[in-house]
């Protein structure tokens, strides 16, 4: 699939990774290095602009090396960016660790997931179809 896309930033476009990688690294396009205190969360732009096909939306996930390495995530994991969202797409850092932590220029900072989604209508209902699992939830079904 071909997507539109600007790219304002001095860095290449976003690639994936290897044959199978379900996600593209994003990258800080921003003028100097950005600390972080700890706790601390920052808007931090991409300096990309993409126009996603109706049905499809662009996931905003955190990159699992920087979350292991210096305690950086994303705040509304994972983000969602619409088919008719123009602007420019921004990450929602938060540092979690106990430190300061450093954001380079061009550090990759997140990682995008372009998915189909479907849309529902509503069907009002009285009660719904029993399952085996019914209203069991938040480690219900864990095993021992």
């Amino acid at each position: 699939m071909k997507i539109k896309i600007i790219n304002r930033s001095p860095y290449p476009l976003p690639e994936y990774a290897t044959p199978l990688s379900a996600g593209m690294d994003l990258r800080a396009d921003i003028p100097e290095t950005l600390t972080m205190e700890p706790l601390q969360r920052a808007l931090v732009p991409t300096g990309l602009f993409i126009a996603l096909p109706p049905g499809y939306e662009a996931q905003i996930r955190p990159r699992s090396g920087l979350a292991a390495k210096k305690g950086i995530g994303i705040l509304n994991s994972p983000g969602t960016i619409d088919a008719d969202y123009r602007g420019e797409i921004r990450i929602i850092l938060v540092n979690l660790s106990s430190q300061p932590v450093e954001i380079a220029p061009g550090e990759r900072v997140a990682q995008m997931v372009v998915a189909s989604h479907g849309r529902v209508e509503w069907e009002p209902a009285e009660t719904l179809d029993l399952t085996e699992r019914g209203a069991g939830g938040f480690g219900s079904t864990g095993r021992k």
